[in-house]
């Protein structure tokens, strides 16, 4: 299945088809016609919500969808941190509601950013019930009720002379692009400017989940993994979106690593100075490795290689046995023992958390996770500064008054 996976990947990104393989070209019309029966699925839930047949529920408080055209790797989850992250130190306590993929490896993640922090995450399919669970256990922040801080941003008055933190005031839909179930009020479009749309056919066959002229949905258009890309290539994308929507705000980001940890001691904290010079085996299962394979050699490790899975990969013993395998060659070569670099998401599988031994089975080769935060580049206007401007002025919208119906 790991390899399908991977050919199916191949194909979708493929700018030519003389590189792909015989199974792989023989495959291609199997993916168009599931990707013909996938529009046809989309068209008609499409006209489904516009015609009222299927209901969109209006939450009680304002909604920021992060979500993208394409599958995977497209840095939603970080961005719906930094948004969690701000509204939480700007006095709205935050209720992230995630789809909970392979066992919740990304809900997991973000408990642990946000520790200490005011912010609820919410797991699940049907995420108008799950927000209605936060709500009834929680309370909501009225908007009614609501004041305007001196920084320009609504914040619910003070309670017995402290801010309260427990009930709700905003809610944040990871991965909301296609959640129509939900009406939101923001709508933030995450594009992998590494990949962007691949063919540009939509799934199997293309990595699209929607058609391009989704953009015109989009509030805010933010280019993820900006720092890897050529300032020429920019200027194409940055083209290219403004032809869809000339007034649409572009803002570029990238994910600055901050330091390591080991994966059996997630408190443990090691400078990324360490790995200088060292030979290192990158082990990703994530929707863009290409971005955590670079970041990794711009750190200044002196030979990386890398073993990818697919997003959300379940290891399994076959899996370690093929990295303790590659680790050895690498060990030949060099004649250096290795270190394994995995991503954050990796160290909070659902494997992992169930046996912490898995990667351990690795000893006697030092297995490191790479922990990295989400950081806006200024580009013209479009700066961290005026990102959180803008939410600022959207919560204030909708909270003072704006018509929710």
């Amino acid at each position: 299945m790991e390899k399908l996976r991977k050919a199916v990947s191949e194909i979708a990104y493929a700018q030519n088809h003389a590189k792909l393989t015989h199974l792989q070209l023989s495959l291609i019309p199997v993916l168009c016609l599931a990707s013909s029966l996938y529009k046809l699925a989309l068209s008609l839930r499409r006209s489904l919500y516009h015609s009222g047949l299927f209901r969109k529920h209006r939450l009680p408080v304002p909604v920021i969808s992060v979500g993208n055209l394409t599958w995977g790797g497209n840095g939603k989850t970080p961005m719906a941190e930094f948004i969690a992250r701000f509204l939480a130190d700007s006095g709205i306590s935050p209720l992230i509601l995630t789809r909970g993929y392979a066992g919740g490896d990304e809900a997991r993640m973000l408990h642990r950013h946000l520790l200490g922090r005011p912010v609820k995450i919410g797991v699940g399919a049907k995420r108008a019930a799950v927000a209605a669970r936060f709500f009834e256990r929680y309370g909501y922040v009225d908007p009614s009720s609501m004041i305007k801080g001196s920084d320009g941003l609504c914040i619910e008055p003070k309670v017995g002379g402290h801010l309260s933190s427990e009930k709700i005031g905003a809610v944040i839909l990871d991965d909301g692009m296609q959640h129509w179930s939900l009406q939101r009020d923001l709508e933030i479009v995450m594009v992998n400017g590494l990949i962007l749309w691949g063919n540009c056919h939509l799934i199997p066959r293309g990595p699209l989940r929607e058609p391009l002229n989704a953009l015109r949905r989009a509030d805010v258009v933010v280019l993820h993994h900006a720092d890897l890309v050529s300032e020429q290539n920019l200027k194409d994308i940055d083209l290219m979106l403004q032809q869809v929507n000339k007034s649409l705000p572009i803002f570029f980001t990238k994910m600055d690593p901050c330091y390591f940890f080991d994966v059996g001691n997630v408190n443990s904290r090691k400078p990324l100075r360490d790995l200088s010079n060292s030979i290192v085996l990158c082990v990703s299962a994530i929707g863009s490795s290409n971005a955590f394979v670079k970041g990794v050699e711009k750190i200044g490790a002196f030979y990386v290689d890398r073993l990818e899975f697919s997003d959300h990969h379940i290891f399994q013993a076959k899996d370690t046995e093929m990295i303790r395998r590659r680790l050895r060659e690498l060990e030949d070569t060099f004649g250096h023992k290795p270190v394994v670099i995995v991503t954050e998401k990796i160290s909070c599988c659902q494997d992992y958390d169930r046996d912490p031994e898995i990667f351990k089975h690795l000893d006697p080769y030092e297995v490191l996770a790479l922990c990295s935060e989400l950081k806006i580049i200024p580009h013209r206007e479009c700066t961290e500064d005026g990102f959180k401007k803008l939410l600022k002025g959207d919560l204030k919208d909708e909270l003072q008054g704006t018509d929710r119906n």
